[in-house]
């Protein structure tokens, strides 16, 4: 793919079983081949291991995370697993590892409060939940 001109290559834990050593021997492998500039990672939270999944993918090198608001989502072929790891967890860490995101947090809170409110979903942000009432 990268040789076809994309620009950006996620890889995708989207039923959450993924944990640090197998991120780590899966990241490995791909930057072998891979610069990781290109690569972005994409972990759903179902054990409790996405934080710490992209705690491994930043210390090797890899910039590119995704999130969703209130860790809303989910996997459609998969039944049980969660959904994407929440934003506001996200920011949470990387503000504790003094990476600059630019994303005010009480905002974001209130963001993921909101639309879980509107569309009657729990809200799956620990930090949300550690915050205000979920």
């Amino acid at each position: 793919m990268y040789e076809m001109g994309c620009y950006e290559i996620s890889l995708g834990d989207t039923i959450g079983v993924g944990t640090p050593g197998s991120m780590k021997n899966m990241l490995d492998e791909v930057l072998k081949v891979l610069p990781a500039e290109v690569l972005a990672v994409h972990c759903h939270d179902t054990y409790g291991q996405a934080l710490p999944n992209i705690l491994i993918a930043l210390q090797m090198g890899i910039s590119v995370v995704d999130a969703s608001v209130a860790g809303l989502g989910g996997c459609p072929y998969a039944s049980g697993a969660s959904g994407n790891v929440a934003t506001e967890d996200v920011v949470y860490m990387l503000n504790g590892l003094q990476i600059e995101t630019g994303v005010d947090l009480d905002k974001l809170i209130d963001a993921g409060n909101f639309i879980c409110t509107a569309i009657k979903r729990p809200n799956m942000s620990k930090v949300s939940c550690a915050r205000s009432k979920c």
